[in-house]
C-alpha cells in the first residue's frame, strides 16, 4: 500500500492543529493574570499612622507618623502620605521632620521623604531653632543621620547656609554641606 499526497496531507494538517493547541494551551497558562503577591496592590492601608521607639529606660526616642500608610507585598515598600519623624532624645532638642510623601525602609529605621522636606530644631539654652529645607531627605532614625544629595538650606536667625549634598548629624549638630556651599553670618547683637 503506497501513501500519497492526497492521503497524508489531511493527517498532517490534523497533527499540525493538534501541535498548535497544545502550543496555544501551554502559552496562555503563562499569561495568566498575576496572583496579588505579584501584582502591585496594597494589601493594607492604615491612616493617622504613627509609631514611637523608646530607650531602655522607657523614654520616647523617635517617633513617625503620617496621615495614611500603604503597605505593597509584592516588594514589601511601605508608602508614606504626609510623613513626620520625631527625635526626641533626653538632654537634645527636639529634630522633627516634614514632608508631602515618604517610603518606609523594611525594617522601618531608615525613612526616605521626598517633595518640601522641612526639618526644623527646637531652640535650646545654647542654639536657637534653626530649619532645613530640601526635596529629598534620608533620615537614619538609630543613627540620628540624616542625608541628601540635593540642593539644601540651613538657616538660624542671623545667618543662613546654602549647598548640594548633606550630612547631619542630629545628635552632636554636625552639619557637613558637600558641594557649592554659601553661606552668609551675622554678627550677635550686642
Amino acid at each position: 500500500m503506497r501513501l500519497s499526497t492526497t492521503r497524508l496531507f489531511p493527517l498532517a494538517l490534523m497533527l499540525s492543529l493538534a501541535l498548535l493547541t497544545l502550543y496555544l494551551e501551554h502559552a496562555s497558562r503563562l499569561e495568566e493574570k498575576p496572583s496579588a503577591l505579584r501584582r502591585h496592590v496594597p494589601d493594607y492601608i492604615v491612616s493617622q499612622f504613627n509609631t514611637t521607639t523608646y530607650n531602655a529606660s522607657g523614654q520616647p526616642v523617635s517617633s513617625l507618623a503620617a496621615e495614611r500608610m500603604v503597605h505593597f507585598p509584592d516588594d514589601d515598600s511601605t508608602e508614606l502620605v504626609a510623613p513626620r519623624v520625631v527625635q526626641s532624645k533626653p538632654d537634645e532638642p527636639r529634630v522633627t521632620v516634614r514632608a508631602d510623601r515618604g517610603l518606609l525602609a523594611r525594617e522601618g529605621d531608615e525613612v526616605f521623604l521626598y517633595d518640601n522636606v522641612v526639618l526644623t530644631r527646637e531652640a535650646d539654652k545654647t542654639s536657637p531653632e534653626a530649619r532645613m529645607t530640601t526635596s529629598f531627605l534620608h533620615v537614619v532614625r538609630d543613627r540620628s543621620l540624616v542625608l541628601t544629595d540635593r540642593p539644601v538650606q540651613f538657616e538660624e536667625p542671623g545667618r543662613w547656609l546654602s549647598g548640594r549634598g548633606m550630612e547631619y548629624r542630629t545628635d552632636t549638630r554636625q552639619l557637613d554641606l558637600h558641594a557649592d556651599v554659601k553661606g552668609k553670618m551675622e554678627p550677635p547683637a550686642p
